[in-house]
């Protein structure tokens, strides 16, 4: 499995969404999970993102399927980046 790292910032739609249905978040990493990709942890952020999201994909293709499914809802766009342990970049050397 690989680890992924996801970005996401809310459109005007789903900051509506959000206010008039906190728990709709939950909701989504359920859907997330649904397509095979585990959500390792998930922070709420200030600044330019307004969620990070670490997961776990069993590759390009599931993570780019979840992101392209997510961001056709008009909700949120993501910036989606592949990531390695500091142990798996050693040893890559």
């Amino acid at each position: 499995m690989a680890t992924y790292v996801m970005l996401t910032t809310l459109t005007d739609e789903g900051r509506k969404t959000i206010k008039e249905n906190p728990q709709r978040v939950k909701e989504v990493n359920k859907e997330v999970e649904a397509m095979g990709v585990k959500i390792l942890a998930q922070y709420a952020l200030l600044g330019p993102y307004d969620f990070v999201n670490i997961l776990e994909a069993q590759d390009n293709k599931a993570i780019s399927k979840v992101a392209i499914e997510l961001g056709a809802r008009g909700t949120l766009q993501t910036l989606t980046m592949a990531a390695m342990t500091l142990d798996e970049l050693i040893g890559n050397l």
